[in-house]
């Protein structure tokens, strides 16, 4: 009998921008309000949610691949003008 530590599981989710797999606490939550990508660093906002890497980078490859409206099953062309405000702030207060 092997004796196993059962370490807590860390729930993984892929980046819709560069599709990488990564824990989830290092993923910023991104959900569809009224027509526009908002950004949830508290994973708490009702509705189904994307998540993305805190980087310019991600972003950048997930509105060029249109990623947001799929993965939030959503029909048409979503703001990320918030989202792109909220990572540009994130980026200069680090």
């Amino acid at each position: 009998m092997v004796d196993r530590v059962d370490a807590p599981s860390v729930p993984l989710r892929t980046c819709v921008g560069c599709r990488e797999r990564a824990p989830k606490t290092d993923l910023l939550r991104v959900v569809a309000v009224e027509g526009a990508c908002v950004p949830d660093p508290r994973g708490r906002l009702p509705g189904r949610g994307a998540h993305l890497h805190p980087r310019p980078e991600c972003l950048t490859l997930a509105l060029r691949r249109r990623a947001f409206p799929r993965a939030l099953r959503v029909a048409g062309p979503l703001d990320t003008e918030n989202l792109t405000a909220f990572l540009a702030q994130r980026e200069t207060s680090v």
